[in-house]
């Protein structure tokens, strides 16, 4: 693998993990929302507009950061499937020893 390969498989990791955290933080304000609707006074109704516009950047960046995730998805695959093409004898060369060293470390437990 090379090494903008590894820097992909790092970053897709780290955009995955930062889509759900952020589905989680979006999921908690709509929840918090909707608990503090019935609430009144200047100080909560300010709360509760900085939350909602605050939740609806969220989102944008959720969005912005799936559609990316997907990109990235894509293009590792195409460039993966063009050199599986080219190269038929090196892949099935790497996926034979690929298979013999799990085989070797699930006959070791």
């Amino acid at each position: 693998m090379s090494t903008s390969q590894k820097t992909t498989t790092t970053d897709t990791a780290g955009r995955d993990k930062l889509v759900a955290d952020l589905k989680v933080v979006v999921a908690d304000a709509e929840e918090l929302l909707k608990a503090t609707a019935s609430q009144t006074g200047e100080r909560i109704t300010a709360a509760r507009a900085k939350a909602e516009e605050s939740l609806k950047v969220a989102k944008v960046r959720l969005a912005d950061a799936q559609a990316s995730a997907m990109a990235s998805t894509k293009a590792a695959a195409k460039a993966t499937d063009e050199y599986v093409h080219e190269n038929p004898w090196q892949a099935v060369g790497v996926a034979a020893v690929a298979g013999l060293l799990l085989g070797a470390l699930i006959s070791r437990r």
